[in-house]
């Protein structure tokens, strides 16, 4: 393996066990173990955890804020990329994964700083986006919704991390996808017969 490819690969794995056993639930000699390599060679690229984490989780956010770009624009209308943005959680829980910074989120008294850190923007991310959605899709009149476009963008946020734990915990995928159909239904305007 090259540099570059060891260092990606790192990641991989990093992200898959973060993503199934939190921050605090692996080490680098678990990746090493995964991976047929010695921990020295993780530490060559990741000098600590806390190097680790921050660079797992700007990848994350990085492919994170891609897809977002590419929902943009793929989808038209507020309630298509609405939909597409669920997609994307919806994708991991299908790979029995939580969303990484939810995970990340779940332990963040246990967190360094600035992985912490890097957590926070990733939600901001997601949310100023979230805003930008919402806001347009009341203005053209294809959505309702009481109260503003930043407390509706916190309330799917908090929706879809909290469903992704229940229907993992339930090994039922359904339960995910009957709580985002009924978000998605509430901000359907009213029409008058």
């Amino acid at each position: 393996m090259t540099a570059s490819t060891t260092a990606e690969r790192v990641l991989d794995i990093a992200q898959d066990m973060v993503q199934s056993r939190g921050y605090n639930g692996f080490s680098f000699r678990d990746i090493a173990t995964a991976l047929g390599i010695k921990s020295a060679s993780i530490h060559y690229h990741f000098p600590s955890k806390t190097d680790l984490g921050a660079a797992l989780v700007i990848r994350y956010s990085e492919g994170f804020a891609d897809e977002l770009r590419r929902i943009k624009a793929r989808e038209t209308g507020a309630v298509k990329r609405l939909r597409a943005f669920i997609e994307l959680f919806r994708g991991t829980l299908k790979k029995d994964r939580h969303c990484l910074c939810g995970m990340l989120g779940a332990e963040k008294d246990s967190l360094p700083p600035p992985v912490s850190k890097r957590v926070r923007d990733f939600f901001a991310l997601c949310e100023d986006w979230l805003v930008t959605v919402l806001r347009d899709g009341r203005k053209a009149g294809e959505i309702e919704f009481r109260g503003t476009p930043q407390a509706m963008a916190d309330h799917l946020l908090a929706l879809l991390e909290g469903a992704m734990v229940m229907a993992r915990s339930l090994e039922d995928l359904g339960r995910f996808d009957k709580a985002t159909a009924a978000f998605l239904r509430i901000l359907q305007p009213a029409r008058n017969a």
